[in-house]
């Protein structure tokens, strides 16, 4: 029986919606790690910053803009949804609809528990500059990660469809159909539930798919720590040197290139051939900065009242190796 409760106190109890892209590897802002770092309360995430309320704010508008184009009634639930069988599986719903010979009764749920509403709409809001990453209208072409989310709801829901509204800058409204998929419901499942299990509940980190996650997880070092290298290692950190000095010889090529173009314009502020423009060289709009040293000489006494500690990450810094047997410029064993 499907359960509607206050998931939102602490979502360290649950998955939700938004956390199963990043655990799909679909998410361009979060990892795995970054989901199992706030799952075992190792990172706690303010859930009150500018982007979470301006993105409360727009869903009302985009949510009254799909009631208006498409005349379904809407509901709206604070209290998340668990899924019946999987109750690490919550969903934190935009909207349910109503309409279509399943007219709004009052009542969210049927007697049997079930889901009274005829399907779902998640609302979103997205840069005109994104509108590449969507398809056709009416399609089920929407950013997987947000595929993947209607997925989730659906499976929960048990409901067959979940509609999109996305509204791109302030002028392009679009609304696109995602059906549920019983093969790929069960594929999701198994890996929510993998990561649930595997790594959530033993507290054991899922691999590192990024640097920043090996930042993350490794945040601090042990002062005087050694460990041994292994020669794959060596081999590769011989080979990132050999790709860094290619990267220096192309930087190089880059500023010769440069300087030549440079030179050819010399005070022109435009460079054209054939009446295109080929290059541009202007002087930007003019900028300032704090200038932090003479600040501290003539006034120290503000200094400590607007200091704050920064945590930096730990650097890595390949050194070159000189041994026998080892090729240290290609990294091959001689």
């Amino acid at each position: 029986m499907l359960n509607n409760q206050d998931f939102t106190a602490n979502r360290t109890k649950y998955l939700g919606g938004s956390d199963i892209g990043a655990i799909l590897g679909f998410s361009k802002y979060r990892t795995a790690v970054d989901v199992w770092l706030e799952k075992t309360g190792r990172v706690v995430n303010s859930i009150d910053n500018l982007p979470i309320r301006f993105g409360t704010f727009a869903e009302e508008f985009v949510a009254s803009e799909y009631a208006a184009q498409t005349s379904f009634q809407l509901i709206h639930s604070e209290k998340g949804m668990a899924h019946p069988k999987y109750p690490f599986m919550v969903g934190h719903i935009d909207r349910y609809v109503f309409g279509s010979g399943n007219e709004l009764r009052g009542e969210l749920f049927d007697e049997d528990g079930s889901c009274a509403a005829s399907h779902l709409l998640e609302c979103k809001t997205a840069s005109p500059f994104n509108q590449l990453d969507w398809g056709e209208l009416g399609t089920d072409e929407v950013p997987m990660t947000y595929l993947v989310q209607c997925l989730w709801y659906l499976a929960i829901t048990n409901l067959e469809r979940c509609d999109v509204a996305v509204l791109f800058g302030n002028s392009d409204f679009r609304i696109y159909e995602v059906y549920r998929d019983k093969e790929l419901e069960d594929l999701i499942i198994a890996k929510a539930a993998s990561f649930w299990n595997d790594y959530v509940l033993l507290d054991t980190p899922p691999p590192a798919q990024c640097e920043a996650d090996y930042q993350q997880l490794f945040k601090k070092e042990i002062s005087g720590k050694v460990v041994e290298a292994d020669s794959h290692a060596c081999e590769l950190s011989s080979k990132l040197q050999l790709l860094n000095s290619e990267i220096e010889s192309k930087e190089l090529e880059i500023s010769q290139i440069k300087q030549t173009i440079m030179g050819q314009m010399g005070e022109a502020e435009v460079l054209t051939y054939q009446g295109q423009i080929l290059a541009t060289w202007k002087s930007p709009k003019q900028s300032y900065r704090l200038d932090s040293k003479r600040l501290e000489k003539e006034h120290p006494e503000l200094i400590p009242q607007y200091q704050m500690p920064i945590q930096n990450t730990r650097r890595l810094v390949i050194k070159e190796l000189h041994l026998e047997g080892i090729n240290s410029a290609s990294g091959e064993m001689v």
